[in-house]
């Protein structure tokens, strides 16, 4: 019995992905992840306000565009993982929970002494610990998540979360462009860091402009390298036409000969890119520096016809 074959045009996709993105816009990504995060403080609060008997502050600390290989921690880190699944992702979300912010809120939730800030964990979490981060786990992920259209599709309840030596050297990490959400929890003078770690297709897929269904194949793929393209580096070329010679006298030319530049020469300049003529330009100057002054894009049966004109 034969396996049956994977479609070649998802696999394409997430290929690509891998390599560069969702979208080559990191713009939309970024904006993105940070209304989902401004969206997700509101709801948050009122979960913690419910759960925590003192209060917590939470904020932003900061929105980046990552690799997911950095979300991995070294085997004797003390943080706190959890890794949610979603409908089409086995690696949607990706949440760390710091040693300090751990502390502070079995702190809190144990009902500790305010005034005492608590240290940071020095040691692999305990199981009360790590009941306490999949409490916050999971209500992290229920705020970022969302509801109706806009839901990111994570599966819930979130797992029991992943920590010490042993749990962080089996686990593997798929790498990737990336989103990276960074949550303040403090209370006090004290404050801890909540990181999310979301791919670039989780992000966009619910929260970015979506693209018109009848969209061509083509289309879908500049939307994806557009901006990629238009980044990119390419050498400019401004050319001068001095003079008509015969071949005989252009095979006399030497190294190191200056060729003289008339009055009269045509003022008429090529702006190429690879070899390919792009605009007209006009050659001048402006005071002590020689200019090229873009005056309209270069065609090229006029340029056929000017020849046989001129000829």
């Amino acid at each position: 019995m034969k396996a049956p074959k994977s479609d070649p045009i998802p696999m394409r996709d997430l290929v690509v992905e891998r390599l560069v993105g969702a979208t080559g816009d990191l713009r939309q990504v970024t904006e993105a992840a940070r209304t989902t995060a401004m969206r997700s403080l509101p709801v948050l609060q009122d979960i913690f306000q419910a759960k925590f008997s003192a209060p917590l502050v939470l904020d932003i600390a900061g929105v980046e565009v990552v690799r997911l290989a950095e979300l991995k921690p070294k085997p004797d880190s003390f943080d706190a993982l959890v890794v949610i699944p979603a409908t089409d992702s086995r690696d949607a979300l990706t949440m760390r929970l710091d040693a300090q912010a751990l502390s502070l809120l079995v702190s809190i939730l144990l009902g500790g002494d305010p005034d005492i800030p608590p240290s940071p964990l020095d040691r692999p979490p305990s199981r009360i610990e790590l009941d306490v981060a999949r409490l916050v786990f999971g209500a992290f992920a229920q705020a970022l998540n969302g509801t109706g259209s806009r839901s990111l599709g994570l599966r819930l309840p979130a797992p029991q979360p992943l920590a010490g030596p042993g749990d962080f050297k089996r686990f593997i990490v798929r790498d990737g462009p990336g989103i990276r959400i960074a949550f303040s929890l403090g209370a006090g003078p004290v404050s801890g860091i909540l990181t999310a770690w979301l791919p670039h297709r989780i992000i966009l897929k619910a929260r970015a402009p979506a693209a018109e269904d009848d969209s061509p194949a083509h289309t879908q793929w500049k939307q994806r390298f557009g901006e990629e393209v238009r980044r990119s580096t390419v050498q400019v070329t401004a050319t001068i036409p001095l003079t008509k010679l015969p071949l005989g006298a252009l095979a006399n030319l030497k190294p190191g000969q200056v060729l003289e530049l008339q009055e009269n020469a045509p003022r008429e300049t090529r702006l190429s890119v690879r070899n390919r003529p792009v605009f007209v330009c006009e050659f001048g100057r402006l005071g002590q520096n020689y200019t090229v002054r873009i005056r309209q894009p270069f065609d090229d049966r006029q340029a056929v016809l000017d020849g046989l004109l001129g000829d």
